[in-house]
């Protein structure tokens, strides 16, 4: 890892029914060319298809040597144990302890109300960040990719509540899903309270 970086951090999964919160750190060079992210944004934004490019290509320039990033969930189990803002902060500590950031010589850039641990003295949380910072879009981009793939694998064991089609959310089909079949090990019950 290079002395100086710059790292995009944010989070998919905050509010769904089921499946773990996911946060992404995204790392780049400090000479990099933030040209390679042109049409890159806010992972709602883009289609699936533009994502899964999107993804693809930066795995390609990870093989590289090109960017950085580091991926890390936190299950439905332990955001019923911790709660939700306490997961997302333990998955924001895992994602940069992956990249074996240099606090003093890493600045750190944040989606909406996130904060990295304080030993990162450089950091920057951006209301909409998504959409303004490159390097938050490209990680909420690669959050959103990991995540969705993740609940889709989750609709094979259960069939029944649809996660391939609204990834956990609380869509009319899978609240009829849970009121049918009650819940699963993947679902945060702390969240289904005034579903069932």
């Amino acid at each position: 890892m290079p002395n100086i970086i710059k790292v995009g951090v944010d989070e998919v999964g905050r509010g769904p029914l089921a499946g773990p919160v996911t946060v992404c750190a995204f790392a780049v060079k400090e000479t990099f060319n933030t040209r390679f992210l042109d049409g890159i944004t806010d992972s709602k934004k883009l289609s699936r298809q533009k994502r899964e490019y999107w993804s693809r290509k930066l795995r390609n320039a990870r093989r590289e040597g090109d960017v950085f990033f580091a991926i890390s969930s936190v299950s439905a189990r332990e955001i019923d144990r911790k709660g939700i803002v306490k997961s997302i902060q333990a998955a924001i500590r895992t994602a940069l302890r992956k990249l074996e950031l240099n606090p003093n010589k890493s600045e750190i850039f944040l989606d909406g109300s996130l904060k990295a641990p304080i030993k990162f003295l450089h950091q920057k949380t951006i209301i909409g960040g998504d959409r303004k910072n490159k390097l938050i879009s490209t990680a909420s981009v690669l959050a959103k990719v990991h995540r969705d793939a993740y609940m889709t694998r989750l609709a094979i064991k259960y069939p029944v509540y649809s996660f391939e089609i609204h990834k956990g959310y609380g869509t009319r089909i899978h609240r009829k899903a849970i009121k049918r079949d009650g819940v699963c090990g993947e679902h945060r019950n702390s969240f289904c309270r005034n579903v069932v």
